[in-house]
């Protein structure tokens, strides 16, 4: 599998999401096993949020990594812009590596942009960097235009990544946002890599095309999907699942290589876009 780069730290393309984990006791132990399986094959990145859940999938995590080495395991967890100051973030990390049970996470997200200066966010971001809370900081939910406000300010440039939705239905950050990125060495994280909710995406699962090329390779759809989001260099896939199968499949995803063919019979379902459009979040 192929590797992104973050902050100096390798890491495999293909991770984990948590997004509606740890929200029900009766499928804890079902959640903790799919991310061990993810682990087992070949994953590093567990991405969470104290959003999520408002801290139940910190929580969760946290239990499925406790008997992990360290070294073996790459966190990112984000702050909410509610808690993105000088006055409250770092008690909001605190709670967040305490729901983890770790000293520091490898990565520190700003969740998304609120009412809280920019330049105040990122100089504190940069402070529990410097202080040994967190290995790096990036930011997320960032388009164009906040990512050059962002490279303007003394610590901007220090960001580590950006995370944003994007998968084959939702190709809008290639416009410009992927160039930029690729030109200011600012790796990707793509959210919901395999498909959004009905509101975004067009039923994924159901795609001729996506069948067709699944057959090809004797692989699933949503191993297809992700193999598509991580064919260019520097881009993370963090798939989110609760079934230890389902997960291992995804990081499994990282071992097939889409043809010229391929992408192109892709390209012609899933058409890439013409001109600038607004940022799709969740």
């Amino acid at each position: 599998m192929q590797t992104v780069t973050i902050a100096g730290q390798h890491v495999p393309a293909i991770g984990m999401g948590s997004w509606n984990m740890g929200d029900d006791p009766l499928k804890e132990n079902d959640e903790i096993n799919a991310i061990h399986a993810g682990l087992d094959a070949g994953a590093k990145v567990i991405d969470t949020a104290e959003m999520y859940g408002s801290g139940n999938a910190e929580t969760l995590v946290g239990k499925a990594i406790k008997n992990i080495a360290r070294d073996q395991v790459y966190l990112i967890s984000k702050v909410l812009p509610s808690n993105a100051s000088k006055a409250k973030m770092e008690q909001s990390l605190d709670a967040s590596l305490k729901r983890l049970g770790v000293d520091e996470v490898d990565l520190y997200l700003y969740h998304w942009r609120g009412g809280v200066p920019l330049s105040e966010t990122v100089d504190e971001l940069q402070r529990l960097t410097q202080a040994g809370k967190t290995k790096a900081w990036g930011i997320s939910n960032f388009d164009i235009d906040d990512l050059k406000e962002l490279w303007q300010l003394p610590n901007g440039s220090k960001a580590a990544a950006n995370e944003d939705l994007y998968n084959l239905s939702s190709r809008g950050v290639e416009y410009s946002l992927l160039g930029w990125q690729k030109a200011h060495d600012l790796p990707f994280i793509a959210y919901s890599p395999v498909g959004a909710p009905d509101s975004l995406d067009s039923h994924l699962d159901e795609d001729k095309t996506i069948q067709t090329v699944a057959k090809r390779h004797q692989a699933s759809i949503y191993q297809i999907l992700l193999a598509w989001v991580i064919r260019q260099p520097q881009i993370l896939a963090i798939p989110q699942s609760s079934n230890a199968k389902h997960a291992a499949d995804n990081i499994h995803a990282g071992d097939i290589s889409l043809t010229k063919d391929d992408l192109a019979l892709l390209d012609k379902a899933f058409p890439a876009p013409t001109k600038k459009l607004p940022l799709d979040v969740l």
